[in-house]
């Protein structure tokens, strides 16, 4: 299976690069919608400006089976995001934004170098304030022969019109589905309208990509594969977001339900996220999961 971008015609490429630098001018690439003028450096809420910002990169074997496969995932970190999150575990990237600006061509050899080393995807961690750059940098990278599955690794706070403009761009969507409370989501992440906007991604992400699709070789090359966080004392409101995912998604939905939070950042403030969760959480997630009718969950 081709990846969708080398469907799309150049001209069709560039025309989606010229849109997305436009929605620069007044920046609502996020739902933020800050209307900084990033094209002449004015920042807004992720300090972000006109080049691409990246702290790391090198193939992955952290993530899910159906991404890492035997050569790794390859995965590029953004600097920066549209969220704060209280607990954050990568938060000297994300809120310390540690990292460098590159040019659109350093981040086109990332691509390349990551294909050369074997890996079986470029993995885009933390991209929704950064699609412009990326598409831009991808464009040149098709021209050097890129040719691997695009992941869009996401917290889900993304805009349904960017969003738009990355179908027949993005091959794998893999948004975070954190929370059904709105009022917990502007508690721990600062973001206002969570939930709604979380359900319109999604929505869009699954129309066009589908269910997730995994080749001879049990790597995943298309779809929707949505991560959940299991937060202390039901902080994430899963049963809700199972409900959404089984109602208005699909029952097929590819879900990893994560055990693996621990107290980072500034977790340690807040008493209710101040420690592991239990494995009777953990499990108790699992049934809701199953209760609601999902039928493909990772483990």
């Amino acid at each position: 299976m081709l990846p969708n971008y080398l469907i799309l015609s150049k001209e069709e490429i560039d025309f989606r690069i010229k849109k997305l630098f436009k929605k620069l001018e007044k920046c609502e690439i996020c739902p933020r919608k800050c209307r900084k003028n990033r094209l002449k450096e004015e920042r807004g809420y992720c300090n972000l400006g006109f080049l691409p910002m990246v702290s790391a990169y090198h193939p992955h074997f952290g993530e899910e089976s159906v991404l890492v496969g035997k050569y790794g995932s390859g995965t590029i970190f953004f600097t920066s995001c549209n969220l704060t999150c209280l607990y954050c575990q990568n938060y000297e990237i994300s809120q310390l934004r540690i990292g460098k600006e590159i040019s659109f061509e350093e981040l086109t050899e990332m691509m390349i170098s990551l294909q050369n080393r074997g890996c079986h995807n470029i993995n885009l961690v933390t991209p929704t304030s950064q699609v412009p750059q990326i598409v831009k940098a991808l464009s040149i990278a098709i021209e050097k022969g890129l040719k691997i599955p695009i992941v869009y690794n996401t917290n889900a706070y993304d805009s349904v019109e960017t969003l738009q403009l990355l179908d027949g761009i993005i091959d794998i969507y893999m948004p975070d589905a954190k929370y059904s409370d709105d009022k917990i989501a502007l508690r721990y992440s600062n973001a206002q309208n969570y939930f709604e906007i979380m359900k319109l991604a999604i929505k869009e992400m699954y129309h066009q990509v589908g269910d997730l699709i995994l080749n001879e070789d049990g790597i995943a090359v298309k779809g929707l594969l949505v991560r959940h966080l299991v937060l202390p004392n039901g902080l994430a409101g899963s049963e809700k977001i199972f409900q959404f995912l089984a109602k208005e998604i699909s029952k097929n939905v590819f879900l990893n339900i994560m055990d693996q939070y621990w107290p980072a950042w500034e977790a340690f403030e807040c008493p209710e996220l101040s420690r592991k969760i239990s494995e009777q959480e953990y499990q108790r997630t699992i049934d809701l999961a199953k209760k609601a009718g999902l039928k493909r969950l990772y483990r």
